[in-house]
């Protein structure tokens, strides 16, 4: 399978890997944004 078709099977509307990769992107993302705030909250200066 080519790359071109796995793309076009991630942006399609029908059933398939495309609800899935939507889905891994978001908790993805999410979870970024998650561990960023924890690192980032250890280094807020309370003084």
């Amino acid at each position: 399978m080519q790359i071109n078709q796995v793309l076009d099977l991630a942006v399609s509307d029908s059933a398939g890997p495309g609800p899935v990769m939507r889905s891994i992107i978001v908790i993805a993302v999410v979870g970024g944004v998650l561990i960023a705030w924890f690192v980032l909250r250890g280094y807020r200066d309370n003084d």
